[in-house]
Order: C-alpha cells, then sequence, then structure tokens
C-alpha cells in the first residue's frame, strides 16, 4: 500500500512538471514585468549538458575591454553575446532608484518569482548567471558599472532574502553593450535583466 501510494505520489509531481513543461508559451525576447511561475520555470528548464562555458567573470572582462577599446561588444557574432542565446532563460525588468541600484519595492515580486522557480526540484540543481543591461543614456564606462550593480543587487536579493544559495549565482553587467535594440539604443526596452541557467553544480 505505502509503495502504491509513493509511485502514484511520483506519478503526479511527474504530471505536474509535464504540464509546466508543455505549456504552449513563447517567452519573447523583450522584457516582461509579469512572467508567472510556469513561464520563469519553463524558461529556465531547456539546459542540457553540453551548454557553452560562460561565467560571470569572462563576460565582465568581454565587456571591460569592449568600452576600454571603444568597439561594441557584439561586432563578432562568434563571441560571448552569440552563445547567450543558445542557454536556456528568461528576461525580466526590474525596477530600480533612477540611477541607483537600490531595486523599488514593487519589483520585489518578480525576484521572489524568480527564486519560487530557482528553489524548484526541476532547477535546484543548476547554476544561474543573473546579467544586468542598461541603455545608452549616458557614458559606456558608467553605465557599465550601473548594470554590475544592479546585477549584484539581485543575486544580493535572491540570496539574502529569498534564500538561493549564493554559489549558485553569478552576477555580471553589460551595460549598453548588449543592446537589445541597437537601432533605438535609448528605448527603455534596453533596461532589462536577463537570467541565464548555466549548468550543473
Amino acid at each position: 500500500m505505502r509503495q502504491t501510494t509513493r509511485l502514484a505520489a511520483r506519478l503526479a509531481r511527474g504530471a505536474a512538471v509535464a504540464a509546466v513543461l508543455a505549456c504552449p508559451l513563447t517567452l519573447e525576447a523583450r522584457a516582461q514585468t509579469n512572467l508567472n511561475n510556469a513561464q520563469i520555470l519553463q524558461g529556465l528548464t531547456q539546459a542540457t549538458d553540453d551548454e557553452p562555458a560562460i561565467t560571470a567573470r569572462i563576460l565582465r572582462q568581454m565587456a571591460q575591454q569592449a568600452v576600454a577599446n571603444n568597439v561594441p561588444l557584439t561586432t563578432d557574432k562568434s563571441t560571448i553575446a552569440q552563445k547567450l542565446d543558445n542557454l536556456a532563460q528568461i528576461t525580466v525588468q526590474i525596477q530600480f532608484a533612477l540611477n541607483s541600484a537600490i531595486i523599488r519595492p514593487e519589483s520585489y515580486a518578480t525576484i521572489g518569482s524568480i527564486a519560487d522557480a530557482l528553489h524548484h526540484p526541476i532547477l535546484v540543481g543548476y547554476r544561474f548567471l543573473v546579467v544586468g543591461n542598461t541603455d545608452a543614456t549616458g557614458s559606456r564606462k558608467h553605465n557599465l558599472e550601473l548594470s554590475q550593480q544592479r546585477a549584484d543587487a539581485i543575486v544580493e536579493a535572491l540570496a539574502t532574502v529569498y534564500g538561493v544559495a549564493p554559489a549558485r549565482l553569478e552576477a555580471a553587467g553589460l551595460g549598453q553593450e548588449a543592446l537589445q535594440t541597437p537601432n533605438d539604443p535609448t528605448n527603455p526596452v534596453n533596461r532589462r535583466v536577463q537570467i541565464f541557467n548555466i549548468g550543473r553544480q
């Protein structure tokens, strides 16, 4: 009887996971503010074991070199920017105080939903990269620094407020180096946060 109950519970969990993963959803590239838990979970569960090795340190170095040499980060499409596109990911807008890394209170619900997904059994064994992006208002150097501070703030909130293990999180700021709308660089949609699944712990 106990084995039958355990098997039924396992099947129910499997059916719930399958329902989430089969959810007919297309996560658009543009930043979204109100992703539900199923959408976040689906966006972050497409990882495979042969994903490219990407770390926050590599991303930061590339962005810093691009700014120092005054060249666009995405000039060479074989770079990290293209590899990032192949990773399981979500894109959201987190609201910050003006020109600051202070997260506005209304964005904690979004961060909480992300944390819920990271605590889900499907994702609990994975690491995640939090990438901050800005629009092209201001200098490239300032935008790079601000985006790093904002990515750090989100990682800190996930770890300290929502209990996500810090070892599972990395932060990188790309400033304006990976604009979503290059032809409209000051468009607010460029001010976005991306969460990437970068593989198993």
